[in-house]
């Protein structure tokens, strides 16, 4: 019986923790203007507010590294990286909607870099990527 009690226990524990997940992602998508104030029905952009949810739930995702099922983490994961992506593009006064195409890397000017004749780009595969999301 207490393995019964013990597994409904998990069950909830790991659905209140989801929505904990996605109650902290509502308010950083909120202050980034992705989804519209309740109380004014306009979206806002608040960036202090929305960096401030980030770092709770990238806390909350070294707090409990290695003490998430494989859902829980994938989908703290991804939550993550949305709201990472959604920053950059509020913070660069970017359109908040996904775009359909990854973004290609700034090009230096032709004047810093070394003239090359014929030479293609890297392949997306070996770009390099920061984790950095704004000032």
């Amino acid at each position: 019986m207490a393995e019964v009690r013990n597994a409904i226990n998990a069950g909830e524990m790991a659905q209140r923790f989801m929505e904990l997940v996605m109650m902290q992602a509502q308010q950083a998508a909120m202050f980034l203007g992705r989804i519209p104030n309740p109380q004014t029905n306009e979206p806002e952009t608040n960036l202090p507010y929305a960096r401030m949810f980030i770092d709770m739930l990238e806390m909350l995702q070294d707090k409990t590294r290695g003490n998430l099922s494989n859902e829980e983490s994938q989908m703290l994961t991804g939550v993550l990286s949305d709201l990472r992506l959604a920053f950059v593009q509020a913070s660069a006064g970017a359109p908040t909607e996904r775009p359909s195409q990854p973004t290609p890397e700034p090009t230096t000017p032709a004047a810093s870099a070394p003239a090359t004749p014929n030479v293609e780009p890297e392949p997306e595969s070996r770009k390099r990527f920061t984790k950095s999301y704004g000032a």
